[in-house]
């Protein structure tokens, strides 16, 4: 087996449900806070009503009242199974209809160019990669000049204008750029997926290692040099500046052997971080845009448990949250989004209960509630 095929059987296992993330992590776009609070505990769990063996796969805030969130509904249904975009009003959670005929299968990635232009990419009943615009009143299908059938894209980013998609294409990793109506399709000399996207870094594996890509100020995407890493692979990056970002993902050293993977970089390297725990699965990461990062997953030591990370100058601090709740076996949180203005993270991802029924799943983490003395 292929470690592409290992990492795709790994990802069914966990429910990312990537093909594969990403994000992402991958994920979408950091919205700076001028007061950034400090998030350190669990605060509550809640759902966006998805139909029944459901799962988000990634999310983004615009503000705490303009939130995104996309996944798929009855997942393990062949003929039923469908991919679903909603948005939180600041109040409830609303599904978002997409005007289209063929149907969305997974939708694994959301970015936006702005509160009325949001994207949605995932996977088309039609054998394409499927790739949706709208807002609040609806999405339409992109129809993207260049895909083939059996391409794959895991992650998607909008800025100035520009709309960067990223995936794979046979052995190799694929870069999809569309901008005013056209659209062009590379296939990078790299081997491997690339499977989230953020500010002109790319990131995904080779199949036996890490794999970041960066674009030139030309446009031209170049392999950047990584610390040696058998087994290592990417999922997600947050790009705080070109002086700052940080990538997550693991360690594949066998189907139930997953060690954590953080890389951050400095503007002139990147440089493995040394990380609380060893067991825990890393899927997707965000940040305030000053500095602080969270990093949302799954702890197989702890797997009842909302699982998230937080990261700052003072070093990794380790949340978990909603352990007492019933009917949760498994928690895995693929994605997470700071919410400008709010102080608080939201992860999103599913429950597992005993039965093995899945249901989609919204953690929210913030500020300790003040002791009482």
């Amino acid at each position: 087996m292929t470690r592409r095929s290992r990492r795709c059987a790994l990802s069914l296992t966990v429910a990312v449900l990537l093909a594969s993330a990403p994000l992402v992590p991958g994920a979408g776009a950091a919205y700076a806070d001028p007061r950034p609070a400090t998030i350190e505990a669990w605060q509550q769990s809640s759902s966006a009503r998805l139909v029944a063996d459901g799962s988000l796969s990634d999310v983004l805030a615009l503000s705490a009242v303009n939130v995104w969130a996309v996944g798929q509904q009855e997942i393990w249904d062949v003929w039923k199974n469908r991919g679903t975009i909603r948005h939180w009003n600041g109040s409830a959670w609303n599904e978002v209809g997409i005007r289209d005929s063929t149907g969305a299968g997974n939708l694994r990635s959301v970015a936006a160019a702005g509160p009325g232009e949001v994207w949605a990419l995932g996977d088309g009943h039609d054998g394409l990669p499927y790739l949706a615009k709208g807002d609040a009143a609806g999405f339409d299908r992109v129809q993207v000049a260049g895909l083939w059938a059996g391409d794959w894209l895991g992650g998607i980013d909008v800025r100035g204008g520009k709309v960067v998609a990223v995936g794979s294409r046979d052995d190799n990793g694929l870069i999809v750029t569309g901008q005013g109506g056209s659209w062009t399709a590379q296939k990078i000399k790299e081997k491997g997926a690339l499977y989230g996207v953020s500010a002109g870094f790319a990131v995904g594996d080779t199949g036996e290692a890490p794999l970041i890509m960066r674009q030139s100020a030309g446009g031209t995407w170049k392999a950047m040099p990584v610390p040696q890493i058998p087994g290592g692979y990417l999922r997600d990056v947050q790009v705080d500046n070109p002086k700052r970002a940080l990538a997550v993902g693991g360690i594949f050293h066998g189907p139930d052997d997953v060690e954590p993977l953080v890389l951050s970089w400095n503007g002139k390297k990147w440089t493995r971080d040394k990380l609380p725990l060893l067991d825990a699965r890393l899927y997707g990461v965000t940040g305030d845009g000053k500095g602080r990062n969270w990093i949302a997953g799954y702890d197989a030591a702890r797997p009842a448990e909302g699982f998230l990370m937080s990261r700052s100058k003072d070093g990794y601090q380790v949340i978990r949250g909603g352990g007492a709740l019933k009917g949760r076996d498994a928690v895995r949180l693929q994605a997470v989004a700071y919410l400008p203005g709010k102080g608080s993270v939201w992860a999103v991802g599913h429950v597992v209960d005993a039965a093995d029924r899945y249901t989609d799943v919204v953690e929210s983490f913030g500020p300790a509630a003040p002791t009482q003395s």
